[in-house]
């Protein structure tokens, strides 16, 4: 990314930044994360969103380490779900590079059934800034 992206939050698991074109990138950290952590991460991207008017985010998942159980199910059961995000997410998630990381990024996705969040996996940035940019900003 060569622009210039202005930072909105940071704690050990990743760092949040907003996009001029109206969208957050939300950036994993490598490392094993606490789940206090995790959820206040996610929770801090769900008020940038809110906070903006954003339905897009970019999600570079590549240095991340594989979801714990309890992470992915908190995932699916707060982050994913219509109830915490209150309208349409779409997310362009470029994948781990940790093979075990994809893997349980797989396992989230097939637990997610009726997700606020509409998101494609990708392995390259290039990739999930071109769908990103295909969507039309809330």
């Amino acid at each position: 990314m060569s622009l210039s992206l202005r930072l909105y939050f940071e704690n050990p698991v990743g760092r949040i930044l907003e996009h001029p074109d109206g969208y957050a990138v939300v950036q994993y950290h490598a490392g094993k994360r606490e789940l206090d952590y995790l959820q206040a991460f996610l929770r801090h991207t769900g008020q940038l969103l809110q906070l903006r008017g954003w339905n897009r985010l970019l999600g570079d998942q590549r240095q991340m380490s594989p979801y714990t159980e309890e992470e992915g199910q908190w995932i699916v059961d707060y982050w994913l779900s219509h109830q915490n995000q209150g309208r349409e997410v779409y997310g362009a998630v470029i994948l781990p590079e940790d093979e075990f990381a994809r893997l349980s990024v797989d396992l989230v996705e097939q637990e997610a059934k009726a997700a606020a969040l509409t998101y494609r996996l990708f392995k390259n940035e290039a990739d999930a800034l071109v769908w990103l940019r295909q969507i039309p900003a809330a």
